[in-house]
């Protein structure tokens, strides 16, 4: 598995535009790591390796989990931006990016490809819990960290530039 930096668009993509406008870029990323299990645009070993397996299961395995994590972001940003800054609100969906992107495609991929023997031997004989954290442990802990910081940072230029509305925080009803 490789590190991926695709998740940070779909999340300044559902900052700037909602939960739809996450889902379209999610469903870009989805298409764009498909493509790479074709071997258009660059390779993806595993990406290949389960498109030799199944195209159509591979077609969901790319797009869905990629698409979910876009429309969960837009919903995540506009929950934290109701109670928080813009900075706190993109970094947080910054990191859910990353974590939601992982936690999604994982699920996919041991729903729909566990039992192959392709999976089994990535595995190494463990149980598939703990071989998929340890599978994408390394990767997962960087793309967070990174997702965050990124995300945090292009979002809050983003609302300097205005591209973005500033939050509107709640304030306590001083009515009695």
């Amino acid at each position: 598995l490789a590190i991926s930096f695709n998740v940070i668009p779909v999340a300044l993509a559902a900052i700037t535009l909602g939960p739809a406008g996450g889902a379209a870029a999610g469903a870009v990323f989805g298409l764009t790591s498909y493509m790479q299990a074709m071997g258009i645009g660059g390779v993806s070993a595993l990406g290949s390796a389960l498109f030799q397996i199944s195209p159509v299961l591979t077609a969901i395995q790319c797009f869905v989990p990629r698409i979910l994590d876009g429309i969960c972001l837009g919903l995540i940003y506009r929950v934290v931006h109701k109670k928080a800054n813009t900075y706190v609100s993109c970094a947080v969906t910054g990191f859910f990016s990353a974590f939601l992107n992982t936690l999604f495609f994982m699920s996919a991929l041991v729903m729909m490809f566990g039992n192959t023997e392709l999976i089994q031997n990535l595995m190494g004989g463990r149980n598939i819990i703990v071989g998929c954290c340890v599978m994408v442990g390394f990767n997962a802990i960087s793309e967070m960290i990174s997702s965050t910081i990124i995300t945090a940072a292009v979002g809050t230029a983003l609302s300097k530039a205005h591209l973005i509305p500033a939050a509107q925080i709640a304030k306590p009803d001083t009515a009695a």
